[in-house]
């Protein structure tokens, strides 16, 4: 945890308390199942800074941040060696408690919703057996770059593909990320957004003993 006490004590860790409910269902079958969760977090012990202090450079631990969302997942076979799964999440994160920044700006780094599906096929008889494909789609909506919610990252939607091939215990893949180049950024820090990756393709080849 970054900070100075004024004292020099050291600072006790961050807490978290979190609550959660939820659900699971399985349909067609017992072929796909899906849960959707809905939760609260409440961090506390969060450094922020000391009013006491004219000089900026002492913290003390009465700050607190709040989040709360929800999470859908899908999971499963619908077709014998046609298997999907996707995930959404809302996630509302923001400073309940805080002498530097402003109560009620939402927590860095943190979209509002996260999305994605991916589904793969793999040939389950003839010539191809073993062969297979996959294709899908991850998605974020903006997210701010700070506490002070200054300024924005912009959301984005990323394809992903890849192919594959599986028998006895070969393993090979190649897999390509950021399909189409897409610009979007991975997160800050200190102020500077970290790009990601352009489109990569990467390769694996393995044998299980």
């Amino acid at each position: 945890m970054s900070g100075i006490a004024k004292n020099g004590d050291a600072f006790e860790p961050e807490r978290g308390t979190g609550y959660e409910v939820g659900i699971k269902g399985d349909f067609l079958n017992g072929r796909l199942s899906s849960t959707l969760a809905f939760y609260t977090v409440t961090k506390t012990n969060v450094a922020t800074a000391d009013p006491s202090d004219l000089t900026g450079s002492f913290s003390i631990q009465i700050g607190e941040q709040h989040a709360r969302g929800i999470e859908f997942d899908i999971a499963g076979e619908i077709l014998p060696g046609w298997k999907v799964i996707g995930s959404y999440a809302y996630t509302d994160a923001e400073i309940t408690e805080d002498n530097t920044y402003p109560v009620g700006n939402a927590l860095a780094n943190t979209p509002q919703h996260t999305s994605s599906l991916w589904t793969t096929y793999t040939f389950q008889r003839g010539p191809l057996e073993g062969f297979g494909f996959g294709g899908g789609i991850f998605a974020n909506s903006k997210a701010y770059g700070d506490l002070d919610n200054s300024y924005t990252i912009p959301g984005f939607v990323r394809t992903d593909a890849a192919l594959f091939y599986k028998k006895d215990r070969l393993r090979a893949s190649v897999n390509f990320k950021n399909l189409f180049s897409v610009r979007y950024f991975e997160g800050t820090f200190l102020g500077t957004a970290n790009p990601a990756a352009p489109f990569t393709v990467q390769g694996t080849i393995s044998w299980e003993f």
